[in-house]
């Protein structure tokens, strides 16, 4: 038994002041930062991974998807095994295993082995992720729980921030590998942290068995839709990718009935119930999915065709997350004034100019003139959308839904960036070997993620009502990345 679980088993919430706080805070941010920071950092090494472990297009997409599949699969679970077990075994189960599968990740000699440790850092970061806000709402004293998750928000935020520019400097500085052994380190801290200042957390109790059936089932789903994706452009229709289509569609169709008959659903099919709700998903779905699909050909495009080096091609995409981090939270209380249609509409829109802008990345481009212009209107349209639309997907539910609307929001989101660099380059005719050129496809695949934005502005201009009250949010991707704890806490706003 550790040291805090000696002292007592389930112990009082302390104030942020104090030791027992800052310990909290500083293990929390260093387990959830990890898991933000190896969504944006492994982008600028995809070439370099390519040229060294060879595969192709395919294989670059696999390192992406593999870590979003498990995650976006599994975090509902890992918020569930969260209270049910208590989020500080849960939160430590996964430090241990997104560490582990850093290390293979870092080690990986083929793009085989590179691609399963993926899919276990995915596995680990599913119970970081809302392991993390978790701890802070039982540990934290109620006064001071608003102010903590706002430095949580704004730290992992600048991690995320700053995923493009470490990235690119380990590449070019070191090695590929040092985007992965960089997480080594770091997670010794966090366990040290967590084993001997963080206290146990009293599990639920709940006696509901859990809905493994399920995980099961959008595992099994998008893994199998996703495979099919990726290769059938190299391997075509072979008895293997039509299973995986075959397998992965009959699993995803079965989740919402498994869902409606489980005493304990991941995802309680109520919900949609709402047209709001429904409208700010589809908006998410689309926005998303030009985000996470545009960026990592974007990143691809600046290195392959356009001779960038890794830290350039990480800072040419920098100010997206800048724009973020200062737009966000001014548009989230204007949104609050004017009610969310207005932005969420006007949001996507220009997003899908920036993105349209964005093809323009093509041979002889230059940076200030033809990159940058798409990134910045890009990053305005983003910073308009992405607060109105978090906080509208939690107002459009009951009190009592919040934490299980937030945590269905945030899997949408990745589910969107997952399929979107599965099936962008294969809508627009991609096949580029590392370090080859995209091509003409790149063109086609930026337009497609603008119309893709501009559908999302059309959602919402048709299913949110003007005046729908919003619920104050924490900062953009917060609640993304939370479950209940964050969600029901209003003081949160204030700290953003």
């Amino acid at each position: 038994m550790s040291p805090a679980e000696s002292r007592s088993a389930v112990a009082e919430p302390a104030p942020l002041a104090s030791a027992r706080g800052r310990w909290l805070l500083a293990a929390t941010v260093l387990g959830s930062g990890m898991a933000f920071l190896d969504g944006t950092v492994v982008n600028v090494a995809l070439p370099a991974i390519g040229r060294d472990l060879g595969g192709g297009l395919s294989t670059q997409q696999w390192v992406l998807d593999g870590y979003l599949l498990t995650l976006s699969a599994l975090l509902l679970l890992g918020g569930a095994l969260g209270d049910r077990y208590g989020h500080r075994r849960i939160f430590t189960i996964g430090l241990v295993s997104f560490t582990v599968a850093s290390l293979g990740c870092g080690i990986a000699s083929t793009g085989e082995t590179l691609i399963v440790a993926r899919l276990v850092q995915g596995v680990g970061a599913a119970a970081l992720v809302p392991g993390s806000l978790a701890l802070i709402n039982s540990l934290i004293v109620e006064e001071d729980r608003g102010r903590a998750v706002g430095l949580w928000a704004g730290i992992s935020g600048v991690t995320t921030a700053l995923g493009p520019f470490v990235g690119g400097w380990l590449v070019d500085a070191a090695s590929w590998r040092w985007v992965f052994l960089i997480n080594l380190p770091l997670a010794a801290v966090a366990v040290y942290i967590v084993s001997r200042h963080v206290s146990a957390t009293r599990a639920s109790g709940v006696d509901e068995p859990l809905d493994l059936a399920g995980a099961a089932a959008i595992t099994v789903g998008l893994g199998g839709l996703i495979y099919a994706l990726i290769e059938i452009p190299t391997r075509g229709w072979t008895s293997l990718t039509t299973s995986a289509i075959i397998v992965g569609g009959v699993a995803l169709i079965s989740f919402p009935w498994l869902e409606i008959r489980s005493r304990a659903p991941l995802l309680p099919m109520s919900l949609f119930r709402s047209a709001q709700f429904t409208g700010a998903n589809v908006t998410t779905l689309a926005v998303y999915a030009a985000l996470g699909g545009g960026l990592f050909l974007l990143t691809l495009q600046l290195q392959q065709t356009l001779g960038y080096s890794a830290l350039e091609s990480g800072v040419a995409t920098l100010p997206i997350t800048i724009l973020l981090l200062l737009l966000s939270p001014r548009v989230g209380v204007l949104a609050q004034r004017t009610g969310p249609r207005l932005p969420m509409t006007l949001g996507p829109l220009i997003t899908a100019v920036g993105m349209a802008l964005m093809a323009r990345a093509v041979p002889g481009a230059t940076y200030l003139m033809d990159v940058l212009p798409g990134v910045l209107v890009f990053g305005i349209g983003l910073s308009i959308t992405v607060s109105p639309l978090t906080s509208t997907v939690l107002a459009s539910v009951p009190e009592e839904n919040v934490g299980a609307a937030s945590g269905a929001n945030n899997a949408v989101s990745r589910i969107a960036s997952l399929l979107a660099v599965a099936v962008l380059p294969l809508a627009a005719g991609i096949d580029a070997a590392p370090g080859e050129p995209l091509g003409p496809g790149f063109e086609r695949a930026m337009l497609i993620s603008a119309a893709l934005c501009a559908a999302g502005g059309l959602a919402s201009a048709l299913s949110i009502r003007r005046a729908t009250p919003v619920r104050p949010s924490v900062l953009p991707g917060v609640n993304h990345a939370c479950q209940d704890p964050c969600t029901r806490e209003p003081e949160a706003s204030q700290a953003a």
